[in-house]
């Protein structure tokens, strides 16, 4: 069965924004609880277009 993990290690980022380099990249380039924030420190950090999502704390629910 395929791997449908996001990111590698994403319990640790609960509760905040995580900037990947594309989708296929697992690796977070940088979090916290800004999205803007999170989007310009990854360009700082060489990412041109980063991948911004949230991550749900664990056992939380989410009505969207």
């Amino acid at each position: 069965m395929e791997n449908n993990v996001l990111i590698n290690n994403g319990e640790k980022y609960g509760g905040q924004y995580v900037a990947m380099k594309t989708f296929l990249d697992r690796e977070v380039v940088c979090f916290g609880a800004e999205p803007f924030e999170v989007s310009e420190e990854a360009k700082k950090k060489g990412v041109s277009d980063p991948v911004i999502f949230y991550v749900p704390v664990k056992g939380t629910v989410h009505i969207y």
